[in-house]
């Protein structure tokens, strides 16, 4: 639960991603983080686990590699991180506040059941930690261009992330809430504004490629979603597609409560 005022300058923060501990977007992320605290940890997966939802490691043994002052990398997923961090790297000193990102690609409607990053800031908020996960979009161009101009890739978030930070932490947030910021690509700049938004959903349909191997056996690509321009505004989809950043407070208590009722009714009836 964050209950302001929240001293930021006095905060000890905790950085994460799903991108692993060398992606540009966390070195991005240390940056941000270090305009606003001296006190800034990072643990981080030690290879890239984009996708991986929020998944524990339980069938094998997990290591913590040391990579600098404050700096630890983690053989397993996002989760893992954030577990092993606040239970293990930090416990004589755990984390006022997680950042997770910046991740490369967005996370927006329903990409954020899928997310790494969306699932550390999950793991700091069960652990009633205050949490923000930060998700850049990028072009198909951006992608491509994995070795090309870091900095202009991700200048909005460069340009906004501390403002949004500075922003959220200025109210309370209940215990099971986290906040999903997502970044309009770099063709939007400059940035429309901030909006606060709600969750979209953009899911019409995975392209499923098909091909074979030189033995002559199918296998299958997950490919691309495929993309939709009617997203209602609100959303978290219309507004980075419009050139705003996204802010989506996500709760994690998953019950629908209107059901409960219904369902109540149903059963009294037996």
């Amino acid at each position: 639960m964050l209950t302001p005022p929240f001293n930021l300058n006095k905060a000890r923060i905790l950085l994460s991603n799903d991108d692993g501990i060398n992606a540009p977007g966390l070195k991005i992320m240390e940056t941000i983080a270090r305009t606003l605290s001296d006190d800034v940890w990072v643990v981080a997966p030690l290879r890239e686990q984009s996708a991986t939802g929020h998944s524990i490691t339980l069938r094998r043994p997990l290591q913590i590699r040391k990579q600098g002052e404050n700096k630890f990398a983690v053989d397993g997923t996002p989760t893992d991180c954030v577990l092993l961090a606040v239970n293990q790297i930090m416990r004589e000193c755990k984390p006022d506040l997680v950042l997770s990102g910046v991740n490369q690609g967005r996370n927006v409607g329903e990409d954020m059941t899928y997310s790494g990053t969306i699932a550390a800031a999950m793991e700091a908020t069960l652990f009633e930690i205050p949490a923000i996960a930060f998700s850049q979009s990028m072009s198909e161009g951006d992608f491509r261009e994995r070795r090309g101009n870091v900095a202009r890739k991700y200048s909005p978030a460069i340009a906004h992330a501390a403002q949004v930070i500075r922003k959220v932490t200025q109210v309370s947030w209940p215990k099971d809430v986290l906040m999903n910021v997502n970044f309009p690509a770099a063709s939007r700049m400059p940035i429309a504004g901030i909006e606060v938004t709600r969750e979209g959903r953009s899911k019409l349909g995975d392209e499923i490629i098909e091909n074979k191997d030189p033995r002559g056996h199918s296998y299958y690509w997950i490919g691309a979603r495929r993309a939709a321009s009617d997203h209602p505004k609100g959303t978290d989809l219309h507004a980075v597609e419009n050139g705003f950043v996204s802010v989506t407070p996500v709760s994690l208590n998953m019950t629908h409560k209107p059901t409960i009722k219904t369902l109540r009714g149903v059963f009294k009836e037996n």
